[in-house]
């Protein structure tokens, strides 16, 4: 099985943080006025591609969606993934062990 035959499988809650993703993509486009092909021209993509990012496609690759934040000025919100990551803190913490020193030596005079 090559690479490009797997399929992504996401449960539908996953499947429609996707879709809204790729909303906020075509409203942020629509914002700009810019057509499928302009964006899809500058971003170095097929306008069916542009449209599988736009729809949220979880196919599509993480290169063809960040393409589509270059052209559209928005590439630092990538930035914003995974920034306050609450549970992985909380997790740390509660793994974190304190070490007990040992007693100070008394220097013998």
């Amino acid at each position: 099985m090559m690479m490009s035959d797997r399929k992504n499988i996401l449960l539908p809650k996953h499947e429609r943080i996707l879709k809204q993703m790729g909303e906020q993509f075509k409203l942020a486009r629509l914002r700009r006025r810019l057509s499928l092909e302009q964006v899809s021209e500058r971003a170095g993509i097929a306008k069916s591609t542009l449209w599988r990012v736009e729809n949220g496609d979880s196919g599509v690759s993480i290169g063809n969606y960040f393409s589509v934040l270059l052209v559209l000025d928005l590439e630092k919100d990538v930035l914003k993934i995974a920034a306050d990551d609450e549970l992985g803190r909380k997790l740390l913490d509660i793994g974190l062990i304190t070490k007990q020193r040992a007693p100070k030596r008394k220097k013998d005079e």
